[in-house]
């Protein structure tokens, strides 16, 4: 007895797990890291360049990363202390020379 009582709740339990199985596939939700925008709107893939200089202000080296297709500058720079990179500055290139960016 002991053992069909463990088989009844080992195929109960299958059962459970099947129907929740099935009720998370036929729900889809969106990923997270998916863009929300239409397509229209959503921001192309970019081109980077990675270029590495001397900050306007402070000590150390900073890198600059170049997104040529949306036409955006980040400088970065490595904290030692932290572990990470912190983030200098953020230019738009298309705003500062009034082009339209995309491919």
């Amino acid at each position: 007895m002991p053992t069909s009582r463990r088989l009844v709740r080992l195929v109960a339990l299958n059962a459970a797990l099947g129907l929740a199985l099935a009720t998370l596939l036929a729900l889809p939700e969106p990923a997270g890291a998916q863009p929300t925008l239409p397509a229209a709107a959503s921001r192309a893939r970019g081109t980077y360049t990675m270029l590495a200089g001397k900050p306007r202000t402070g000590s150390g080296s900073a890198i600059y990363l170049i997104d040529s297709v949306n036409q955006e500058t980040v400088a970065l720079r490595w904290n030692d202390g932290k572990s990470l990179l912190e983030g200098l500055g953020y230019r738009s290139i298309s705003r500062d020379t009034g082009a339209t960016p995309g491919r």
